[in-house]
């Protein structure tokens, strides 16, 4: 294939926006705020969940502290009741007697269920500073997501912007080459990943390997505007100055 040595020149200059839109691919798919937005989204979730595990348990305690406040009124009533009627004198001596061992009997229970319904509340203020403490880290969780969400953001708005860019001087230079050039190239950049390269002093840019003596000595005989290519890499390898041939 032949091309004239000046546009073979220029497919550095396309092999250049090519491989700043390769670069840009790559930060796309590696940008470090990736990372930290699975890692805050796994943290988010983590606290989310130990803020439900301590909300659960504040409710189950206040559904016990209901229950257990209900009970003390029960005792208390009934002790009311009891009292009342012995201060009615409408009971009989052993009737009095009985009130009197009831009356006892229902004290001590009120004490050890408002000993429990102490204990009970005291739990409960601990578990509703765990609530708190989780509500607090579920907050700060959830912005340091939005905070790596909007360094993301900001991230892809600067790649999109030299995607841009960069696709518009290609769109510009593609048309300058003739079609067998351009789809040699395109061809070699889709295998390879380098479509051109320079040579120079005798290695091959996209490569880095120097060429041997036999192919140094071919493309030394090749016309100006033959179109070579390094047989290590297939990259087409544009003469200049600087190739020390």
């Amino acid at each position: 294939m032949k091309a004239d040595p000046s546009l073979q020149r220029e497919l550095l200059e396309l092999a250049k926006v090519d491989a700043e839109l390769s670069r840009v691919a790559h930060r796309r798919r590696n940008l470090p705020e990736l990372t930290e937005i699975a890692e805050a989204e796994k943290t988010l979730r983590e606290r989310r969940d130990a803020l439900v595990a301590a909300q659960t348990a504040a409710s189950d305690l206040d559904r016990e502290v209901s229950r257990q406040e209900r009970e003390v009124e029960s005792v208390r009533a009934r002790a009311d009741r009891d009292r009342k009627l012995m201060e009615s004198g409408s009971v009989s001596s052993k009737q009095l007697t009985d009130l009197e061992h009831e009356l006892e009997t229902l004290a001590r229970r009120q004490a050890a269920l408002e000993d429990d319904l102490l204990e009970l509340m005291e739990r409960r203020e601990a578990v509703g500073a765990d609530v708190q403490r989780s509500a607090a880290e579920v907050d700060k969780a959830e912005q340091d997501l939005a905070d790596a969400a909007k360094r993301r953001d900001e991230a892809l708005a600067d790649l999109d912007t030299t995607q841009a860019r960069r696709e518009a001087d290609r769109a510009g230079l593609a048309p300058r080459f003739p079609e067998p050039l351009l789809k040699l190239y395109e061809r070699v950049r889709e295998q390879k990943g380098i479509g051109a390269s320079l040579l120079r002093a005798r290695r091959c840019g996209a490569c880095q390997l120097e060429l041997d003596r036999s192919q140094i000595s071919e493309i030394k005989a090749a016309a100006d505007d033959e179109v070579v290519t390094c047989e290590n890499c297939g990259a087409i390898l544009v003469r200049t100055l600087e190739s020390g041939l």
